[in-house]
């Protein structure tokens, strides 16, 4: 390949790295995590309540101790006699009494949390996958699972950042600003002011620069954090494919261009966070030395007490500290927004096939089939597959289906599935339109075995029993001996406790393709989708599985889709597609004896692929 070709392959590999990642919204994403969140809390609002009451009441104990701290100096400073002893004991008491009362609010308040930030972490992780599961096909097809995981697990973790930091910082924060300047301007009220004001301008630039500032360029270290993920999972799931291509080097610089693309971003945003934290430090420092300055004022004037200063000099550190510690709050807030804003885009993102609030389960006793004009395209394709289609499925009957890659045959089988919404017509299932009724209990009534396989990285018992949870380990043997997949298994060490890999991958092709087999002999659902899959097979695992499937589809309707021709000649209609519509249909002898058929011309089409394999 010359070099500038190979170039542009890499850079379009790079590009799409990812691709399936949503556009940043041009919404503000701290107002959609925090209706987000507040809308969890409500779901536990007791326990928030209970937190963050708590933490408010822990912190008015906080600024009301310096008041007894500088009474305690005006009764030292007064000398030494039995009053002004009953007035320091009287403020020592009163600072050992709040001070253990904060305390065990605290322990509350901590306690709440920890409650609290539990359970929503855990709904949270619930109702992700719960949306993630009922997604749209295209949906999972075009998003890496890997940047899926990382979202969900990110966000989950962000959201106790978000408790801890809202309810546990920001919260007692606002409570301390707003109490103490409260105190003071009733002493004293430009002393109120220039704190209430001081710390309001600063709280607003700080919020400023992380939002405006830090924030964006933390969401862009986050996306290429999520490719990343992406990247990983992606090259790793698809090991098998590197290793037979020696394309390790390759794959590790591609991943090494991702790595700097995400190393640049990250850099950028935690350079930011430094300037931010600088900037907050210069500003902490104007506001103390106005605070001491106007508190020497007030005592070179005789307006404050030795113990009054002191007060001033207390509540300030106190107000210090908070300020102090609001800048690295305000960043840990914006970090738990950046890092959950793709998990909400995850709860916002719509399910593309959705049941109606009134749809029933429905109940398929014969199995019959109705494509009743039926109109659909994909997505925003302008051109529908199928225009006023329509095609029936007697009970019972067995039906192949036929024709080059793009006609229609698996898009027949997945609306049978209603995995996507047509745009008009109907599809009924002995008289009932499959979309008023539940999806889960549809599909659950429809076996389908895959042309390729998938199998849960768990063992071959339970990945039979998939289609019936319930089933015995009687029922499973016998599901597997009808596959004629029986065999292999009492062969393993571990037999049916056998882990097959992720997706199944410790196992062969006409081993999985049994396997899945046995899963519908056990799930004994009244209709049957085949994807025949036995043309990249050996001719022994071929045979055990066409012996199979001629058992799995007595007594069932049964849709077949046939890649290798000679797998339909038994059964009793073939229809052949062709652009979303059926050209031919009829049985295996009669499509053949047809002159100029498109049946007929893939049929010799394989016969003298066969021979010439035969020859050859």
């Amino acid at each position: 390949m010359p070099r500038a070709a190979g170039q542009q392959m890499t850079d379009l590999s790079l590009s799409t790295v990812g691709a399936a990642q949503p556009t940043p919204q041009k919404r503000s994403a701290f107002a959609a995590v925090t209706r987000f969140t507040l809308g969890y809390w409500r779901k536990e609002w007791p326990l928030a309540c209970l937190t963050g009451g708590a933490m408010m009441l822990a912190t008015l104990m906080d600024i009301c101790i310096p008041l007894f701290a500088g009474a305690l100096v005006d009764a030292v400073s007064a000398g030494r006699s039995a009053e002004s002893l009953d007035a320091a004991l009287s403020a020592l008491a009163a600072i050992v009494g709040l001070g253990l009362a904060a305390v065990v609010l605290r322990f509350c308040g901590f306690l709440g949390i920890v409650r609290l930030t539990l359970r929503l972490m855990s709904r949270v992780v619930a109702d992700s996958f719960q949306r993630v599961q009922r997604f749209a096909t295209d949906w999972h097809a075009n998003t890496f699972a890997g940047s899926t995981v990382r979202k969900v697990t990110r966000g989950m973790w962000a959201l106790d950042s978000f408790d801890d930091t809202v309810l546990l910082a920001l919260l007692p924060a606002c409570v301390v600003l707003v109490g103490s300047s409260a105190i003071l301007a009733w002493h004293w009220p430009l002393m109120g002011a220039l704190v209430l004001g001081g710390s309001a301008f600063y709280v607003f630039m700080v919020v400023t620069l992380s939002l405006k500032y830090v924030g964006p360029a933390a969401a862009l270290a986050n996306q290429w954090d999520t490719r990343m993920g992406g990247m990983l999972a992606d090259s790793i799931t698809c090991n098998a494919v590197v290793k037979s291509f020696g394309a390790e080097v390759r794959e590790e610089a591609l991943l090494g261009r991702v790595i700097a693309k995400w190393r640049r971003r990250s850099q950028r945003s935690w350079m930011r966070m430094t300037h931010n934290g600088t900037l907050q430090a210069m500003m902490l420092l104007a506001l103390r030395v106005s605070i001491i300055g106007m508190a020497l004022l007030l005592w070179w004037q005789g307006e404050a007490t030795t113990g009054e200063v002191v007060y001033v000099l207390t509540a300030y550190l106190v107000i210090h500290g908070y300020l102090f510690d609001i800048g690295f709050y305000i960043r840990d807030l914006q970090r738990a927004v950046n890092e959950m804003e793709e998990l909400v885009e995850i709860n916002e993102t719509t399910a593309g096939v959705r049941d109606w609030q009134w749809a029933q389960p429905i109940a398929i006793t014969r199995g019959e089939i109705v494509f009743d004009r039926v109109t659909f395209h994909y997505g925003s394709h302008a051109t529908p597959l199928y225009r006023d289609f329509s095609v029936t499925i007697r009970p019972g009957e067995k039906v192949g289906l036929v024709g080059l890659s793009g006609s229609g045959k698996t898009t027949f089988v997945k609306l049978v599935q209603r995995l996507y919404d047509i745009q008009s017509g109907e599809i009924r299932i002995d008289g009932q339109n499959v979309a008023a009724v539940q999806q889960a209990s549809l599909r659950a009534q429809i076996a389908l075995v895959q042309q390729e396989p998938i199998l849960f990285h768990r063992s071959l018992a339970e990945n039979i029993a998939y289609g019936r949870p319930g089933a015995t380990m009687a029922e499973i043997v016998a599901a597997a001996k009808l596959a004629n997949a029986h065999d292999f298994i009492a062969r393993l060490p571990k037999g049916y406790l056998t882990l097959v890999g992720e997706r199944g991958v410790k196992l062969s092709g006409g081993e999985r393709q049994r396997v899945a087999l046995a899963r519908a002999f056990l799930a004994d659902a009244p209709i049957l989708i085949l994807d025949e899959a036995t043309s990249s097979l050996d001719s022994e695992s071929e045979h055990l599985i066409q012996e199979a499937t001629a058992r799995l589809i007595e007594g069932r309707t049964a849709i077949v889709i046939a890649h290798r021709l000679s797998t339909v000649r038994a059964l009793e209609r073939i229809l052949v597609f062709d652009r979303g519509r059926i050209v031919e249909e009829g049985r295996h002898e009669e499509l053949v004896a047809r002159d100029g058929g498109i049946y007929r011309r893939l049929f010799e089409r394989q016969v003298l692929g066969l021979i010439d394999e035969a020859a050859a």
